[in-house]
C-alpha cells in the first residue's frame, strides 16, 4: 500500500453534494479529492436515471431561485452542450425542476471536476479510516489497481449512506425513529413513441384502474405518475415504479432490483395502450434503484419539520432548503407539505458539521435532519447547496488552524455567487 499526496479535503461520493463539495473547495483554495464508486459522477441522476434536479427553484408561480454557485456554474455547462437547464413546472405536482440528459451530465461533470483542478478518482471506494481522538486522519482507498492510503485535513461524507462517517465511527440511525425506510423508485426511460405524441392521462388513469383489478404489481400512482418528454432525445421518463425497502440488507435490495425491472416491463404493456405509445420500448431502468433513504449520521443539530414549515432564517444559515417536504413512507403515496417563510428555509452550520468529529462535514442526504425534514433537504438541487457549503467551511477550516468562524464561510460562500 502507497500513500498518496496529502489533501486539504477529501470528499467521498460523486453525487450533487459531493460536486457541490468538491468544487467549492476548490474554489476556495483547497486541494481537493473526490472518491466515486461508479465509473461516472452524478449520483442519483446517472445512476439511477433520476432525470430532475429538485429543490433549485422555490415553489410558487413563477420559478424563484433558492440554488446557485456551483450548482449555477453546472447549468451553464449544460447549455454548452445543448441542454436548456431551464426551470421545468411539473404537471402532477406543480413544483419547479430542471430536466436531464444522462450522457450530457456525465460529460459535464467531468469538464467542471477538470476545470477546477480536482483529483478524481472514479471505480474507487472508501475502505478504511484512521481516526485519532476527535479528528480524521487519512482514508485507504480500494480501486482497480488496489488500496493506496490518502491523508487529508478533512473530510466530507456526501456519500448518500454515510459510509465514511459510519467508517468513522460516527453513531447513525437507519430511516426514521421507527427504523421505517422511504420507498425506493425505479425511473424507467421509454422510446420508441410516434412524434407530436400528447399524452392522454385521463385514458392512462382508466387504463391504470383497470390494470389494478388484475394486474400482477397494483400501481399505487394511480394518477399515472410522474411521465415527461426528455430534452434531446424526446424519450419519455416515467416514474411509476415504487418499491418498499424493509432494510438494508443485500437480499432487500435483490428483491426491490428484480421486482422493479420485472414491473418496469408490465406497465410496459400497458403503455402500449394509448394512442401514440402503441410501438414504445424500454430504453433503460438506470443502473441501479433509486434510493430516497438509508443511514443518517448524527451532527451536531437536526434540522426539524419547524424548521422547514415556518421557513426558519438563522444567522448561521449556510444554504437554502426550499423544495417541499416529500414523504414517501408508503410505496406510490407520496405525501407533501409546502415551506413557510419566505419559501425556504436556512440549512445551519451545524446541520452539515458531524457529531463528536472535528473534521468531518456532510453534504447531500445525510445533512442532519429529521424524519420530515429530511424529505425536503434530500434532493439534488439542494445537495448541491449544501455540498458547496460542506466544502468551503472544510476548506476555510484547513486554511485558518482549524477554527470555526461561521460568518467567514457565509462571505467566502457569497463570494462564489452561492445563495446563504
Amino acid at each position: 500500500m502507497r500513500t498518496e499526496s496529502q489533501y486539504d479535503v477529501l470528499v467521498c461520493g460523486g453525487g450533487a453534494g459531493g460536486i457541490g463539495a468538491a468544487v467549492g473547495a476548490a474554489k476556495a483554495g483547497a486541494k481537493v479529492c473526490l472518491v466515486e464508486k461508479y465509473g461516472f459522477l452524478g449520483g442519483a441522476a446517472t445512476t439511477s436515471q433520476v432525470l430532475a434536479y429538485c429543490g433549485i427553484f422555490q415553489q410558487g408561480q413563477e420559478p424563484l431561485k433558492a440554488v446557485s454557485g456551483v450548482a449555477e456554474e453546472l447549468l451553464v455547462e449544460l447549455k454548452r452542450l445543448g441542454l436548456s437547464g431551464d426551470a421545468h413546472r411539473s404537471e402532477t405536482t406543480g413544483n419547479w425542476i430542471v430536466m436531464l440528459d444522462t450522457e450530457v451530465l456525465k460529460l459535464a461533470l467531468d469538464r467542471l471536476t477538470q476545470r477546477h483542478g480536482i483529483d478524481v478518482f472514479l471505480h474507487t471506494r472508501c475502505a478504511s479510516v484512521t481516526r485519532t481522538g476527535k479528528a480524521l486522519e487519512g482514508v485507504t482507498l480500494a480501486g482497480m489497481d488496489g488500496r493506496k492510503r490518502v491523508i487529508a485535513e478533512t473530510f466530507i461524507d456526501a456519500s448518500g449512506d454515510a459510509n465514511l462517517a459510519m467508517l468513522s465511527g460516527v453513531d447513525y440511525r437507519v430511516g426514521n425513529l421507527q427504523g421505517q425506510l422511504q420507498a425506493l423508485t425505479m425511473p424507467i426511460r421509454i422510446s420508441g413513441v410516434k412524434e407530436n405524441t400528447r399524452l392522454n392521462r385521463k385514458m392512462l388513469m382508466a387504463l391504470i384502474e383497470e390494470y389494478n383489478r388484475h394486474g400482477q404489481y397494483p400501481i399505487a400512482r394511480k394518477d399515472g405518475g410522474i411521465i415527461i418528454p426528455l430534452p434531446i432525445s424526446q424519450d419519455y421518463w416515467w416514474m411509476l415504479v415504487d418499491l418498499p425497502l424493509n432494510d438494508l440488507s443485500s437480499h432487500s435490495f435483490t428483491e426491490a432490483e428484480m421486482t422493479g425491472r420485472a414491473m418496469a416491463h408490465d406497465y410496459l404493456k400497458l403503455l402500449r395502450n394509448l394512442p401514440g405509445f402503441e410501438d414504445c420500448y424500454l430504453v433503460s431502468t438506470g443502473p441501479q434503484v433509486g434510493v430516497r433513504e438509508t443511514r443518517h449520521p448524527l451532527s451536531r443539530y437536526e434540522m426539524t419539520a419547524e424548521d422547514l414549515l415556518q421557513g426558519r432564517q438563522r444567522d448561521d444559515g449556510i444554504a437554502r432548503a426550499a423544495w417541499p417536504i416529500e414523504l414517501h413512507a408508503e410505496a406510490g403515496k407520496p405525501v407533501y407539505h409546502s415551506l413557510g417563510g419566505p419559501g425556504y428555509a436556512h440549512i445551519p452550520y451545524d446541520s452539515i458539521r458531524a457529531k463528536g468529529v472535528d473534521n468531518l462535514w456532510y453534504a447531500g442526504r445525510v445533512i442532519g435532519a429529521d424524519d420530515e425534514a429530511y424529505g425536503s433537504v434530500r434532493v439534488m438541487g439542494t445537495a448541491f447547496a449544501s455540498g458547496e457549503a460542506a466544502g468551503v467551511a472544510a476548506a476555510d477550516y484547513s486554511q485558518n488552524s482549524q477554527e470555526v468562524n461561521v460568518p467567514r464561510v457565509q462571505e467566502r460562500l457569497r463570494i462564489q455567487g452561492a445563495l446563504v
